[in-house]
């Protein structure tokens, strides 16, 4: 199955819609495609409405909250990706996944917040191709409020 046949089938079994391919919000591009390589700029939770999941996960979101606004950031860069390179199966593999979770001082489960997307990119890429090395860590702060944000490197065709 290509990788836009099974991102159709994970939307369709989430529920959920492709948002629009990000723009900026300051001085910077949402991705940068260097030889073989793409880059995304860090991607925020946002829906296909246009809805940012704003808050901070410990506080006023639980876990469940952080993995599915985690899954939105996930589809946004795949919404830069398919925007950007035509076609999601010009992408070789996820290299590299850094997420960050607007979180309370005491919250420690940041690798289960970042697993939506991670469990969503692994499901579109296939799990070797779409599982990388990766990093996931707390913040006082993210812009605008986000509850996470997610940027990532592939290696693309």
């Amino acid at each position: 199955m290509t990788a836009e046949a099974n991102l159709k089938k994970k939307l369709d079994e989430l529920g959920l819609a492709m948002p629009a391919a990000s723009e900026p919000k300051g001085v910077y591009r949402p991705i940068i495609v260097v030889g073989n390589m793409a880059y995304t700029a860090g991607h925020l939770p946002i829906d296909a409405e246009g809805k940012m999941v704003t808050g901070r996960v410990g506080d006023d979101l639980d876990l469940d909250a952080g993995y599915r606004a985690a899954q939105l950031a996930g589809l946004g860069i795949l919404a830069t990706l398919q925007k950007a390179l035509g076609d999601l199966g010009r992408v070789r593999r996820l290299v590299k996944l850094l997420g960050l979770v607007n979180s309370t001082l005491d919250f420690t489960q940041h690798p289960a917040v970042i697993n939506g997307a991670s469990e969503l990119l692994a499901e579109v890429f296939g799990p070797d191709a779409g599982v990388a090395a990766r990093s996931a860590f707390g913040a006082g702060s993210l812009p605008l409020g986000a509850a996470v944000e997610i940027e990532a490197i592939f290696e693309v065709e």
